[in-house]
């Protein structure tokens, strides 16, 4: 009663289903030392598409394509089922240059939201999308070059300016924690597509049956539009949405542009859009996010994406829905990087 009280004192209109998810999230020391107890668990691909050459397969020709068949574009899922399970599972999605890996152990060795959910009787899909980890099997071409690139990430996902950290950060520090990081960051084996990994992810719905998302980043604008494909999404938690904000034809803002590029709002029908209003949906932003332009293309592009997310929340919610967006440092938190579920707090964020 006290968890939910404090939840509607800070966030008005906080949506009651996630008041829910948080009010059974109250952490004791006893509960986080227990042994988990898992009733059952496994892996499931789901959706995709497949193409069949013309011809006839001949055994003695294995590497000619001559009528052989190819799968792709599918989306992979590993689930596990605690002991006495809540009704709703949870489908953790991650974002962009992540994977499945983003919401298991964290970097330093505490237990990721997958565990934390566990304990707390929620069954657990953790997926990766179509064209990245597991899912690799893409049905377009791509070329894989290995740039270097985790001086960007670093910036980027608001740890820091490299090589510092910003002051006060959640973010694990120490070389351990920062080469877990570095080696977790994974690329598409094809190129990024909204309808092929929304399409991806409704097809799982249709094999787990109602669910809450939990979006990432790039996962946040799929996330949406898989709701306006799938009545069996029954809330949203979105963790640092950065892209393809989900607008109707007639209520798309002008595009935002930053020092790292230009967030442009996705567009659906008046009818897929009214999907949006029909479920509870929280949306968290970390710190470190500027409230004016900047030079510093890491930083700046967050406040356009923050821009356009408060502009999204507005659309929707005038339409009827029950939109909540937070942005951590309002509530006296702070130091989260763009990754708040495996922070140093990510029990307090969880709560």
């Amino acid at each position: 009663m006290q968890t939910r009280t404090r939840l509607r004192t800070l966030v008005p209109g906080f949506p009651a289903i996630l008041i829910w998810i948080a009010a059974s999230l109250c952490v004791t020391t006893a509960l986080a030392n227990e042994p988990l107890q898992i009733e059952s668990q496994g892996s499931l691909l789901a959706g995709g598409t497949t193409k069949t050459e013309s011809g006839a397969f001949d055994p003695l020709k294995p590497f000619n394509s001559d009528g052989q068949s190819y799968h792709g574009d599918h989306v992979y899922a590993f689930y596990q089922t605690p002991v006495n399970a809540r009704p709703l599972p949870i489908v953790m999605w991650h974002g962009a240059g992540q994977s499945s890996k983003s919401w298991e152990t964290t970097a330093d060795g505490r237990e990721g939201f997958q565990n934390l959910f566990l304990r707390r009787r929620f069954t657990t899909y953790l997926i990766d999308q179509p064209r990245r980890g597991k899912a690799g099997r893409s049905m377009v071409e791509a070329t894989l070059t290995p740039v270097a690139d985790d001086q960007m990430w670093f910036n980027q996902f608001r740890i820091g300016l490299w090589p510092n950290y910003f002051s006060g950060s959640q973010f694990p520090k120490g070389e351990a924690a920062l080469e877990q990081f570095f080696r977790s960051v994974t690329p598409n084996t094809g190129p990024f597509d909204l309808d092929v990994v929304s399409d991806g992810v409704a097809a799982l719905l249709q094999k787990t049956g109602p669910a809450i998302l939990f979006t990432h980043s790039q996962a946040g604008g799929p996330g949406w539009m898989t709701a306006t494909k799938s009545p069996n999404v029954r809330a949203i938690v979105a963790f640092e949405p950065g892209s393809s904000f989900v607008f109707a034809k007639d209520e798309a803002p002008a595009p935002i542009p930053s020092a790292f590029d230009t967030v442009a709002p996705a567009v659906v029908s008046p009818e897929q859009f009214k999907a949006l209003t029909r479920i509870p949906i929280l949306v968290l932003y970390g710190d470190n996010i500027p409230d004016k332009p900047v030079d510093l293309p890491a930083q700046d592009s967050w406040r356009a994406r923050l821009e356009m997310a408060r502009a999204w929340r507005d659309a929707v919610n005038r339409q009827g829905g029950d939109v909540t967006l937070v942005h951590l440092p309002d509530l006296g938190i702070h130091g989260n990087s763009h990754f708040p579920f495996s922070d140093l707090n990510n029990v307090q964020i969880a709560d």
